[in-house]
């Protein structure tokens, strides 16, 4: 196993607290302009609110509070001013000083919707003329697929996992079904959606994977890898345009569920929404979920009471197209990066989660602008921080050694990405379709 100490990673480690927001008396003004009016709920907090919050924070939904309307928010504002502050809150881990910085999913919260917040705390939480509320955001009902509106109804084919309970008291659990998917043809895939089936179900699964087996032609450069993926906060797989994954016949779904118990009895299932493309319209780029490791296979060993880094390296058979980055570790996670090392040893640092914490398993897409091409033959390079010591607040045990393991108190390392996989000769025109500044995608 390659790895480094803590004396080769404790700087890259500090985590942010986040940026000192200068907070601006109402009655001095800015710039030495006029006063700037206090920020109220009703007309500057709420829009922020319905835009980065209530994916989460609404009645019914996975968290603790509800922060739609003022009476919901008030009791919490003090909190929501230190967390938002420390930009703990929204879950968004990416360093953002460092590689790319454009993101579909963004939902960091600016540093003027920040300020915004700090000071409608500091000047008491003032209402706000209510004829300034916005209108109340419509949020789907658990049942309906994400991406159901987007394309006109339900997914077009939906594989449901048999039922699972979990006791109210018991160790982890892992389910691995497999499931026909029924084929017949090769079909091609643009968009999937993966879900426990009710959202008493998001309480005892931590994350589900979907894997794809299915025989690939011999000649065939990818394998079929991961389908799909699901964790708190992930909402589904969106293909890009021209793009997408491919099922072959006598292909099914191999679910394998990780399950931990909360006090509660819960029974459900999972079940994966696919969205295919019309049957005569085939994309030019095959995508592929795959786990990049960083550790040597399963190898991971992390002493007692020490700040262990490693590092792994993966070559691209094809060119091809990153669209995302998505960490996963466990308890003892701190931090991970992705970087790419092109053919003539040009380093690009892509992303970097400087404060990963095992509760949020975002994943980073990258926006169409931001996504960066490389080259057959280029050498993505995964470097993970594990902390475990005392300093370390979610750390069950510092003085444990600790490998790898599916359990929560076991630890992983490794990276979610998709890659859409170009010819040499696709690849050179899309090069020279962003040097011209024909497509929507620019180098980032």
């Amino acid at each position: 196993m390659n790895h480094r100490w803590a004396s080769t990673g404790i700087l890259a480690l500090s985590v942010v607290a986040g940026p000192v927001i200068p907070v601006a008396a109402a009655s001095e003004g800015r710039g030495g302009g006029a006063a700037v009016p206090n920020p109220t709920f009703t007309k500057d907090v709420a829009p922020i609110f319905q835009d980065k919050c209530e994916s989460c924070h609404r009645p019914g939904s996975i968290a603790p509070m509800s922060l739609v309307t003022y009476e919901e928010a008030r009791p919490w504002a003090r909190s929501i001013k230190a967390r938002v502050s420390a930009r703990q809150m929204p879950p968004w881990h990416i360093d953002r000083t460092v590689g790319i910085q454009h993101f579909q999913n963004d939902r960091s919260l600016s540093d003027d919707q920040i300020d915004t917040i700090v000071r409608w705390v500091d000047a008491g939480m003032p209402k706000g003329d209510s004829t300034d509320m916005p209108a109340p955001k419509q949020w789907p009902a658990e049942s309906v697929w994400n991406f159901a509106k987007q394309f006109g109804g339900p997914p077009d084919l939906i594989i449901r996992s048999e039922p699972f309970t979990m006791p109210a008291e018991a160790q982890d659990k892992w389910f691995r079904p497999t499931v026909p998917i029924g084929l017949t043809e090769p079909r091609w895939v643009r968009a999937i959606e993966m879900r426990p089936v009710t959202v008493k179900g998001r309480r005892i699964i931590h994350h589900a994977m979907g894997y794809l087996q299915q025989e690939e032609p011999s000649d065939s450069p990818v394998g079929a890898g991961v389908f799909m993926e699901w964790s708190v906060g992930k909402q589904g797989e969106l293909m890009r345009p021209d793009s997408g994954r491919l099922l072959l016949p006598g292909s099914s779904i191999q679910f394998e569920v990780h399950l931990h118990a909360v006090g509660e009895e819960i029974s459900d299932s999972v079940e994966l929404g696919v969205y295919l493309y019309p049957k005569a319209q085939q994309p030019k780029y095959r995508q592929v979920l795959t786990a990049l490791m960083a550790s040597h296979g399963l190898e991971l060993d992390l002493p007692p009471n020490q700040i262990t880094v490693t590092e792994n390296f993966s070559v691209m058979k094809m060119a091809g197209r990153v669209e995302n980055f998505q960490p996963h570790m466990h308890l003892r996670g701190k931090a991970m990066s992705l970087e790419a090392i092109l053919p003539d040893g040009t380093r690009q640092m892509l992303s970097f989660v400087r404060n990963f914490t095992f509760y949020w398993m975002n994943n980073y897409v990258y926006a169409d602008e931001a996504t960066p091409l490389l080259p057959k033959g280029t050498v993505l390079h995964v470097t993970a921080w594990h902390d475990n010591t005392v300093a370390n607040k979610d750390n069950p045990d510092p003085n444990q050694w600790v490998g790898w393991g599916d359990r929560t108190v076991d630890e992983m390392a490794h990276a979610w990405v998709n890659i859409s996989y170009l010819s040499d000769a696709d690849f050179k025109a899309e090069v020279e379709k962003r040097k011209a500044g024909d497509s929507k995608t620019a180098p980032h």
